[in-house]
């Protein structure tokens, strides 16, 4: 199977749907994978390291939707992806389709097959997929919540660390 993952193209979103490992891992099981060039960057994953794991770069995220019969992101598509995609073609990453009817509708006409990192479930009902975005999320909560009761955001000066 050809997999392929584009840069992340929504904004202040800067992972990456394979990591270098994640490639390697495929590559090792027979699999073709492209990565668009710099789309590891945000999370300092650099060309080279895809390379060294067998992956093949691209320039364009138009090569990896063409390309590829499975397309791996982190962030729903935005439209212009959504536009790329084609009938049999898998999708996997986060979707969020509750709040979002045009993505929902662009997803079925597009024909592909969409799969939800949200939705997998474990053979014991848990989510294990969505647990460790979970887990950041909770731990980024005092990070978000620190830089709320700062002054210059507004915040009364607290300082969650005491003085």
């Amino acid at each position: 199977m050809i997999i392929g993952t584009p840069k992340e193209i929504k904004n202040h979103e800067y992972r990456v749907g394979l990591t270098p490992e994640s490639a390697r891992e495929l590559v090792v099981h027979g699999h073709r994978v492209l990565v668009q060039t710099g789309a590891g960057e945000g999370i300092g994953a650099h060309d080279r390291y895809y390379v060294e794991a067998g992956a093949e770069i691209v320039q364009t995220a138009e090569e990896i939707f063409a390309t590829c019969e499975m397309v791996v992101k982190v962030k729903e598509p935005q439209p212009v992806e959504r536009a790329m995609l084609r009938p049999g073609q898998i999708l996997y990453t986060y979707l969020h389709l509750a709040p979002d009817p045009d993505q929902t509708r662009d997803l079925m006409k597009s024909g592909a097959v969409c799969i939800a990192y949200e939705t997998v479930t474990s053979p014991h009902g848990g989510l294990p997929l969505l647990k460790p975005m979970s887990q950041v999320a909770g731990r980024m909560s005092i990070q978000a919540g620190a830089t709320a009761l700062e002054k210059a955001h507004g915040g009364r000066g607290v300082l969650l660390g005491g003085v």
